[in-house]
């Protein structure tokens, strides 16, 4: 998985670009949130356009790791997800406990 950061004025933005799911790309990404949070990092936006598909791993990471943001007293909002990815979402009930919007610029405004 590769992922990108870029900060928007008090947000910092990761780009993801991969399949989210057990192994490399989940530890990539936990270790990412791990950093950003280390460096005071408090408001995460995550971009879930690039991710094409994403495991039970992948979801149970998404919580993980909102939850570490959130006890860190942060925010995470996920923003931008393709429909199928979307669709996983809303079946395991994940969009009723994750902050999840369509566009950039919601999550910017939230």
């Amino acid at each position: 998985m590769l992922i990108k950061t870029r900060k928007v004025r008090e947000t910092t933005i990761l780009d993801l670009n991969g399949p989210l799911m057990v192994g490399e790309s989940e530890l990539e990404f936990r270790q990412k949130l791990k950093q950003l949070l280390d460096e005071g990092a408090r408001r995460i936006a995550i971009n879930l356009a690039g991710v094409p598909e994403m495991d039970s791993w992948g979801l149970g990471s998404l919580v993980r790791h909102c939850t570490q943001v959130r006890k860190a007293g942060g925010r995470c909002i996920f923003f931008a997800p393709i429909p199928r990815v979307l669709q996983l979402l809303k079946t395991a009930n994940l969009d009723a406990v994750l902050d999840i919007v369509e566009t950039e610029a919601q999550a910017l405004s939230r």
